[in-house]
């Protein structure tokens, strides 16, 4: 059979799968009031990659009520219009990803549908903005239900009117109920974005995190000093190229980490079961893929290594900062180090007390640290601050009993990561994490309406076979 020529006949393939894989099609949920006011089955929070992936597995089950809410601009949702400055992705040009294993809904189907078979053969990588291309396509075509310019806030338990548990989500556009709700926010799910705090006190001027929203074209003639040395740290070395006068990439280690532990662990068995595992097994895999960090790939180093006014300087750990003359003064082992403007691609930390939407019931969620307590060789405080997570991603309550109602609430982001693996942040994850999220919602939604099912299956008497009545 010919692939398809042209997005037009793309999207006709896209129409004819979703159609014949459309089974089972019975709708089961009804809906739901609240004070007269109407429920969603599911509220996903975050329109990006990950939001959009469960809201589809979702409408695959024939979860109806549904709406994903993202407080961007349309066009401008997660990280590849904003703060993703690399090229290319870091994964696989072949990954599957929001497609959820429908061949037509593959980036690869779509690329080849635009540009031809052989430009896709040689294409090494999936440059971003065709990525970012590809998840509006994607959500137009399956039909995600997103509602843009729309901030969620604090949760908070409630009721419908027949009883049933569910959510009251506040948000930008006004309260939303809901029966569950997923936080798909990404990076920032469960914490913020973390910079030391010396640097974090310097004056906004002269500072600025990977996550910011940088004017690259000011740093021209500027010294530029970059503090980490992972991927997104050498993305934003490439500073460069806006025409900084120099670039320092600060590395704490005495050697960069130039093995990518993602790379071993992306195999089926490991994302599907690593969160069937025990503890010890979980907490030993993801500490030590954690201690090691995202490494840059040869790209991101040949990029920057262009520029001979560019430096990796391995073994030089920020341990202070003031401000001075309007320049910042690094304090490191080997020196001080001054810049015009210093950029931090230190990731994220976990702090559930500064997430918006769980400012209700944030000192009750249970941390690793609450659940779990490793060797003393292997203990690291930055790691049991991630959640400790239910199997459908939900919630753990730390005081069984406080805030019960926080089962309804799911994670799909960073902060999985010591439950599940790498399965809330990675394309190449994305197959298996989604539907098997999807699933615990379902799973939820249809233990607390097991009442109304008896009482249907029991009323259901829609005869198969007509019997002929003579003899």
């Amino acid at each position: 059979m010919a692939a398809p020529k042209t997005l037009a006949e793309l999207e006709e393939d896209v129409a004819r799968d979703l159609a014949l894989t459309a089974h089972p099609r019975a709708p089961w949920l009804e809906p739901k009031r609240a004070g007269g006011a109407p429920v969603l089955d599911c509220l996903v929070i975050s329109g990006g990659q990950c939001g959009l992936a469960l809201a589809f597995a979702l409408k695959r089950s024939r979860v109806d009520s549904l709406l994903v809410v993202d407080r961007a601009p349309s066009g401008r949702e997660g990280p590849w219009a904003t703060y993703a400055r690399m090229r290319t992705l870091r994964s696989p040009k072949d990954q599957n990803g929001p497609d959820l294993g429908m061949p037509s809904l593959t980036y690869q189907a779509r690329h080849e549908a635009r540009f031809g078979a052989a430009h896709f053969a040689d294409t090494r990588n999936v440059p971003t903005e065709l990525w970012h291309e590809y998840l509006l396509w994607f959500r137009r075509v399956v039909g995600v239900p997103v509602r843009n310019g729309v901030a969620a806030g604090r949760i908070t338990p409630a009721r419908t009117d027949d009883g049933l548990p569910c959510l009251s989500v506040e948000t930008s556009a006004g309260p939303v109920l809901a029966r569950k709700a997923v936080l798909a926010t990404g990076q920032e799910g469960v914490g913020r974005w973390w910079m030391p705090e010396a640097v974090a006190a310097l004056p906004a001027t002269v500072r600025a995190h990977t996550a910011d929203s940088i004017e690259f074209g000011a740093l021209r003639g500027k010294t530029v000093v970059v503090v980490g040395a992972g991927a997104s740290a050498f993305d934003n070395a490439a500073a460069l190229e806006a025409g900084a006068a120099r670039v320092r990439l600060l590395c704490r280690r005495a050697e960069p980490v130039v093995v990518q532990p993602y790379r071993w662990l992306t195999f089926a068995g490991f994302i599907r079961h690593l969160h069937e595992m025990p503890d010890e097994w979980r907490w030993r895999f993801m500490a030590r893929v954690l201690g090691m960090r995202e490494g840059f790939a040869q790209d991101h180093y040949d990029r920057v290594r262009a520029f001979p006014n560019f430096s990796l300087e391995i073994g030089s750990p920020v341990t202070g900062a003031r401000a001075e003359d309007g320049r910042a003064v690094l304090e490191t082992p080997k020196g001080e180090v001054l810049a015009d403007f210093v950029i931090c691609g230190t990731g994220v930390r976990m702090d559930p007390a500064l997430v918006p939407e769980l400012s209700a019931c944030a000192g009750n969620i249970a941390l690793w640290a609450d659940r779990y307590a490793p060797p003393p060789e292997e203990a690291d405080p930055r790691l049991a601050g991630f959640p400790y997570l239910a199997a459908d991603s939900a919630f753990v309550e730390k005081r069984p009993g406080e805030t019960p109602w926080i089962r309804d609430i799911h994670l799909f982001g960073i902060g999985t990561t010591m439950s599940f693996g790498p399965a809330g942040s990675s394309i190449n994850a994305m197959a298996i994490a989604a539907p098997r999220l999807a699933a615990g919602v379902t799973r939820g939604l249809f233990e607390a309406d097991l009442p109304r099912l008896w009482a249907e299956f029991g009323a259901y008497a829609v005869p198969q076979v007509a019997l002929d009545p003579g003899p």
